[in-house]
């Protein structure tokens, strides 16, 4: 198990101005990302970076929203409610209601799967596997670590608590 707190989070102001990014934690091969778990801090609307050949989750961790803005039409992202495209399609973010920050899961699909899914008082069992792998983002301060920490293992025990708040990542083989 590999805990990362906050302050050990690599940050990096965006091209454009418009917010940071906190990268937590990447695996490469050969020189390509095959996944990035990062929180970026939005302060206005504008672009999105490309990512070509990759997918995205984004969620929302603090603020109003943001409404992600294609040709196709428009994902509305809003607090806890993890939000699913293209790293290829371009992407213009407007905020809802004043800055916000995200949580974004970026991964190769032709290497592995990936999903996030918000939890409240319970975290599910997630058993060791062939390739899976899992990440915690504390949403409260708990067993693992104080809020805004991650946990990195190849498996995590259930948890059940009042208090308990938390992104749980699944990163696994990819699904053909």
């Amino acid at each position: 198990m590999r805990i990362i707190l906050p302050q050990m989070f690599q940050t990096q102001a965006w091209k454009n101005g418009g917010g940071v990014t906190h990268e937590i934690a990447r695996e490469d091969r050969e020189g390509r990302m095959v996944w990035r778990l990062s929180i970026a801090e939005v302060a206005q609307d504008g672009p999105f970076s490309a990512f070509p050949g990759l997918s995205r989750i984004l969620t929302v961790l603090e603020g109003a929203g943001i409404d992600l803005v294609a040709d196709a039409g428009t994902l509305d992202a809003r607090l806890l409610a993890p939000v699913a495209f293209s790293g290829e399609v371009p992407i213009f973010g407007r905020l809802v209601d004043g800055p916000i920050r995200d949580f974004n899961l970026i991964f190769d699909g032709g290497l592995v799967g990936g999903s996030v899914t918000a939890h409240s008082g319970t975290r599910p069992d997630c058993p060791e596997g062939p390739g899976l792998s899992y990440g915690w983002l504390a949403l409260s301060d708990g067993s693992e670590g104080p809020q805004g920490a991650m946990v990195l293992a190849p498996a995590l025990p259930p948890l059940a608590a009042p208090w308990l708040a938390g992104l749980l990542v699944t990163l696994g083989p990819h699904e053909a």
